[in-house]
């Protein structure tokens, strides 16, 4: 006998086969989880799945936060990989269980490689040492409510966002770009280096904000200019750059604006408006419970 996952509409469900008979002797539908998103390439899929709620806890403190969290719109999710004589990165610490014939390379390349990852490492915020994992089977990387995106590349390079790089297909190379003028390491928000993904391949990024509120915009030799840090993906055939609002003092009096993130040229430039406000509500929260003491007679 042997216990397979099988896919239908969206839903997975658990299908047990014995040997001999050839049949599927019973098959159960597991609704609680639904595939968000998918891509597949070759003989390397990803998935992103979404638990549609979690209902089995017996503290009724932790219920209470789970009640509120379901109410918000959150939910738990979890990346899946499926390899068939493939590979896949990692950031360290996000594997959860494999089933299969996969193994572990520690992917350090020698003392020149070693080196390489160290500077990343410092550069743009992403983990030394990134696991390669190799074989056919299964990875499901580890359960969060953060936001996932799958982007699929071909012979191309993106810039992201430090620290948001999750896993990709062992095909793409993960490196560091840095900024090609004084004004966008000085004033651009993003830091004199940022993260950078080339190749043919899928990836994962661990995102700020779901894939519903991303805008995504491909320009076709346009500029487009954002007053804020909340660009989390471009194109490198994008140019960028940080430039004043107005020209001169009077422009800069009149359009109360100061910097603004330039993007130019002709590539894709993702979006994450609603960022800078997630960002504000968090900070407020903070500093409300940190303002005052805690008073056990009037705790609210």
């Amino acid at each position: 006998m042997i216990i397979i996952f099988i896919y239908n509409s969206g839903h997975i469900c658990l299908g047990v086969v014995f040997y001999g008979c050839g049949i599927i002797a019973e098959t159960k539908f597991y609704n609680n989880m639904t595939v968000l998103d998918s891509a597949e390439k070759g003989n390397f899929k990803a998935e992103i799945l979404q638990y549609n709620s979690l209902t089995g806890s017996k503290t009724p403190s932790v219920a209470k936060d789970l009640y509120y969290a379901d109410k918000a719109g959150m939910s738990l999710k979890q990346v899946k990989v499926t390899l068939k004589d493939s590979g896949v990165i990692i950031e360290p610490g996000a594997l959860y269980f494999q089933k299969g014939n996969i193994t572990c390379d520690s992917n350090i390349g020698g003392v020149g490689g070693l080196a390489k990852k160290m500077l990343k490492n410092k550069l743009t915020n992403e983990s030394t040492f990134n696991p390669l994992y190799k074989g056919t089977g299964e990875i499901f990387l580890e359960p969060s409510f953060s936001h996932f995106l799958i982007v699929k590349l071909e012979n191309g390079s993106i810039i992201v966002d430090k620290g948001i790089f999750y896993c990709s297909e062992s095909s793409l190379d993960v490196g560091v770009a840095s900024q090609k003028n004084i004004s966008a390491g000085l004033f651009g928000g993003e830091g004199w280096f940022q993260t950078k993904i080339s190749g043919t391949g899928i990836c994962i990024l661990e995102s700020p904000v779901p894939m519903s509120e991303i805008l995504k915009y491909n320009l076709d030799n346009e500029r487009l200019q954002v007053d804020g840090n909340f660009s989390i993906l471009r194109s490198d055939t994008v140019k960028f750059s940080a430039e004043r609002s107005g020209k001169g003092i009077a422009g800069r009096l009149t359009s109360g604006e100061g910097i603004l993130q330039t993007f130019e040229g002709t590539g894709t430039v993702w979006l994450a408006p609603t960022k800078p406000v997630y960002n504000s509500l968090f900070a407020g929260s903070v500093s409300s419970l940190t303002a005052a003491p805690y008073n056990k007679n009037n705790p609210a």
